[in-house]
């Protein structure tokens, strides 16, 4: 498929997708964003902005419950188009950051699955994701340090978040790469897993979120988004305003009756 079959406004910026697609799966829900430029996935700068516009689509479409970002072969990503910044405009460059961000802003759930290289701007949109499943071959890193140049689409910010600043500046001052396993032992990815059930881990995650209110899910993941960086007394205040909301969803009132009368919800998203 290409961005003119999503239905977006935005789906006019040029009908091939650059170093990527598309897989869309109704029936179970999901849609997939499979980075396709083999066999590292680079990602240009073309396909920045295309991205953001394949989340957009894919978060106003209701055929859709969760969206799963991944790699196709051996590796999700080596990082960005090098040559690409040199010909960017400083404005196109300023734009880099919002594009990247378009997993955190997606309201529904985003998993980011990848085994061997996630370096650059590859683990930049990995952070931006609400879930990070890695493999034993994972490695990730930040090695704009090498290039004379630092991370710029939110890279250090989000890691340093996650993990606190000396991790944060071990890995970016010096371009450290750290395995998949180590990653998850530092709260950088959600599971670490072998390479041979990455997909199968994938599944199941897609299956376990699904299952849940679609309207509880995305109110969470706002809820969280927004108070990340809010004193602990605003974010309880906002957390009891969301609550408050929901007790009068048609969700609510059916996970409360399941519960009850032992019985699957079934949720419809109101």
């Amino acid at each position: 498929m290409n961005l003119r079959d999503l239905n977006h406004p935005a789906n006019t910026l040029t009908t091939v997708l650059d170093g990527f697609r598309i897989e869309l799966d109704p029936d179970r829900e999901r849609a997939d964003i499979v980075l396709d430029r083999p066999p590292f996935n680079v990602v240009s700068m073309l396909a920045r902005e295309q991205l953001r516009i394949a989340f957009e689509a894919l978060d106003a479409d209701e055929r859709i419950r969760v969206i799963v970002l991944r790699g196709e072969g051996e590796h999700f990503s080596s990082g960005g188009d090098i040559k690409g910044f040199l010909a960017a405009t400083p404005e196109h460059v300023s734009q880099l950051a919002w594009n990247v961000a378009a997993p955190t802003r997606c309201s529904k759930p985003v998993i980011a699955a990848g085994r061997g290289y996630c370096f650059g701007v590859g683990f930049e949109l990995s952070l931006a994701c609400d879930f990070r499943l890695a493999t034993e071959t994972s490695l990730y890193a930040l090695p704009e340090q090498k290039l004379g140049q630092i991370p710029g689409s939110g890279g250090s910010a989000r890691l340093q978040k996650m993990v606190g600043i000396t991790r944060t500046k071990d890995i970016v001052m010096r371009s450290r790469r750290i395995s998949g396993r180590q990653a998850h032992d530092w709260g950088v990815v959600t599971d670490c897993v072998s390479d041979a059930e990455l997909e199968q881990a994938t599944d199941a995650l897609v299956d376990e979120l699904r299952a849940f209110s679609p309207i509880a899910q995305r109110t969470a993941k706002k809820l969280l988004n927004d108070t990340e960086d809010s004193p602990l007394s605003i974010a309880i205040e906002l957390e009891g305003h969301c609550y408050s909301r929901l007790r009068s969803s048609e969700d609510f009132r059916e996970g409360v009756e399941a519960f009850h009368s032992k019985r699957k919800p079934v949720f419809v998203g109101r």
